[in-house]
């Protein structure tokens, strides 16, 4: 089993002056689920090398064993530091493909091109395609097969509008997630704020949060060992 874990490389939230990235958590407990049933992971972002981390998943409140362990894990780290470039990683060398949420993808691989293409490209092969959180995002430029978006008529979830108010960026985000997935035809559907939720659709498997993103791997294995 190869897997791709596609990083952004968006740094700034929005103008707060503030920044943004990857969430740990969203990274690391899929991560370790992935090395523990054996797999290869790969990792990959837009401008390559290290990705910015989101502070604020770096906070003592957002702590769980999984983010502990990756900051320990020195191999993690360098691994983490030298991320190939999108550009330069194809579908053919992976079974499938994993984004970790955060905001950063909100700005930057909502309309990366090479995400877009590389996430058709598995989509064509029929490989999963996996995204958690603020994630979902990716999903909202590319189209299959008919040139139709990917996520229309496909039961998926994503980062909740009423979770967007509880960590009051509603106005700072270039767009709601929720709101998005719907209006380009996705089965939208969700539970609890900050609640693990997990829907799949075939290989096309959406968390809602960061507390979806260990049940998320978990499917994803699933599919992968058959």
């Amino acid at each position: 089993m190869k897997i791709l874990i596609v990083l952004t490389s968006h740094s700034e939230l929005g103008n707060t002056g503030k920044k943004t990235g990857f969430w740990i958590e969203e990274f690391a407990s899929p991560y370790y689920v992935f090395k523990g049933a054996g797999a290869s992971v790969f990792l990959a972002s837009p401008m390559g090398g290290q990705p910015p981390i989101d502070p604020k998943s770096d906070e003592p409140a957002s702590q769980t064993p999984a983010t502990l362990r990756f900051k320990s894990d020195g191999d993690l780290q360098t691994l983490l530091a030298h991320t190939k470039k999108l550009s330069e990683v194809s579908a053919d060398d992976f079974d499938a493909i994993f984004y970790p949420g955060g905001h950063g993808p909100l700005w930057d691989l909502t309309t990366d091109k090479d995400s877009i293409k590389l996430i058709q490209d598995f989509w064509k092969s029929k490989k999963p395609v996996v995204a958690v959180c603020h994630a979902p995002s990716v999903l909202l430029n590319v189209l299959d097969d008919k040139g139709e978006p990917l996520v229309k008529g496909k039961k998926v979830t994503g980062f909740t509008n009423t979770e967007e108010e509880g960590v009051k960026l509603t106005d700072i985000v270039p767009f709601l997630l929720e709101d998005e997935l719907k209006n380009k035809g996705g089965i939208y559907s969700k539970k609890s704020d900050w609640q693990s939720y997990v829907v799949k659709d075939g290989l096309l498997i959406t968390g809602q949060n960061p507390a979806s993103s260990e049940e998320a791997a978990h499917e994803l294995i699933k599919i992968l060992q058959g």
